[in-house]
């Protein structure tokens, strides 16, 4: 950054300063997106060094994140759609993706934050399941005064057939009748099973690399949520992005559909 460093500060200062803390987000979700597109205009003679980057980078948003006190952040690092990639291109991030999971409980710990990964875990490999649960258990531990979700294996539309499953499994175990089951099923009860039930639903979401879609993120619960699609590809990503995201999320007037 050079001598641009000084003025980025005095620039953060300056948003952070005019950030209202009672209009911030509640729950922000987070599309880690343009790794690969980063790397090739970066010129780097692979991906590897650009995830690496990206998950320092979620290091960082999650300090971020602590410091502004947001309740709740999702951060969307891999999607079912991803896994249709060749496995040669796939292994380098998954080996990235465990080195992030075994950092988690520490950086839980300083942070204060819970640590939950969810999506279609059943999808991946041995290797990085077993690295996400060993990271969720250690991380519950820690102290809890904010929540961290990590999307692995991510798909709305997987996330809400699954919610359905256990919603119509509950029921049935409940004891309500095969024919009286669709007379049960409401908005507030498959809300209860979606991945982030015990969250608010996501306020902002936030995606990089200039692209304007969800792609499937949350499709449930962002029904009310403002959007923000930024230019930088995510490992470009900066604090004064987040805090600009921040402000002008502070500035709209939410209207929920009315």
């Amino acid at each position: 950054m050079g001598w641009t460093a000084p003025l980025y500060r005095a620039y953060e200062r300056r948003l952070l300063a005019g950030l209202p803390p009672d209009r911030l987000p509640k729950h922000v979700g987070v599309i880690l997106d343009g790794h690969r597109r980063f790397a090739r205009a970066e010129g780097l003679d692979s991906y590897t060094a650009s995830y690496r980057t990206g998950m320092d980078k979620l290091r960082e948003l999650l300090r971020w994140s602590a410091q502004l006190e947001l309740p709740a952040v999702t951060a969307w690092v891999l999607s079912t759609d991803n896994l249709r990639r060749p496995l040669e291109e796939l292994d380098p991030y998954f080996d990235v993706l465990i080195d992030l999971l075994g950092d988690l409980p520490s950086l839980a710990g300083d942070l204060g934050c819970s640590v939950k990964v969810i999506g279609s875990l059943e999808l991946l490999p041995e290797r990085l399941v077993e690295a996400a649960m060993v990271a969720e258990a250690a991380a519950a531990q820690q102290e809890k005064g904010w929540h961290f979700n990590l999307a692995l294996g991510y798909g709305g539309r997987d996330e809400i057939v699954d919610a359905c499953r256990s919603l119509v499994d509950k029921l049935l175990a409940d004891g309500v009748a095969p024919s009286d089951l669709s007379s049960q099923i409401d908005i507030a009860g498959l809300s209860a099973h979606l991945y982030t039930a015990n969250l608010p639903d996501p306020d902002l979401v936030i995606r990089t690399s200039g692209e304007a879609r969800l792609s499937g993120f949350l499709l449930w619960q962002s029904a009310y949520a403002e959007y923000l699609f930024v230019d930088p590809y995510w490992p470009a990503f900066r604090r004064v992005d987040f805090l600009r995201a921040l402000r002008d999320f502070a500035r709209r007037e939410r209207r929920f559909g009315q």
